[in-house]
């Protein structure tokens, strides 16, 4: 029943993943190389599930689309990455705003992760979340397509979505 479909595991219910448009690739992509020049290769994953902790792990197993890590990867070879190996968690999102900016972000607050961005390709801009508190982030600023946005963890670099999406 499931064979060839991708789903995530989020408050005890499989997500099915859609589909990637052209666009989301090519933002991916470019996201991906940017980080891991920022950050180094090795400390930066693309679509590996997150380990959030007991009490939320029974029911969520979510895949970002990128993770940026406090660590090598190579020291993850036998578990996930937990909240506190986790220095960033981005999504692209062209079709699951509400979704990345709802239910996927209360997840990550929840979780403790620190910062968290969705590069919304239908209101084009990086949405950036920050200081969670419970089940919410505290800080959460809408960067628009042509403002530089930096990373808590690297102050000195930033980017714009602008830049993704050539």
């Amino acid at each position: 029943m499931l064979d060839g479909e991708r789903f995530e595991l989020i408050d005890g219910e499989l997500i099915r993943k859609v589909p990637k448009s052209p666009l989301h690739s090519l933002v991916l992509l470019l996201l991906m190389e940017w980080l891991r020049e920022v950050f180094g290769a090795r400390h930066v994953l693309q679509e590996v599930s997150l380990e959030l902790g007991a009490l939320l792990s029974p029911t969520n197993q979510p895949e970002p689309d990128a993770s940026v890590l406090r660590r090598s990867a190579l020291e993850f070879r036998t578990t996930s990455p937990g909240p506190p190996d986790l220095l960033l968690v981005a999504e692209v999102s062209a079709t699951t705003q509400d979704y990345d900016l709802g239910a996927k972000a209360a997840l990550y607050a929840g979780a403790g992760i620190a910062e968290y961005w969705v590069l919304d390709l239908q209101g084009m801009r990086i949405v950036v979340h920050r200081n969670p508190v419970d089940n919410r982030y505290s800080s959460v600023l809408a960067y628009a397509l042509d403002e530089a946005v930096s990373p808590l963890a690297a102050p000195s670099f930033s980017i714009r979505l602008q830049d993704l999406m050539q």
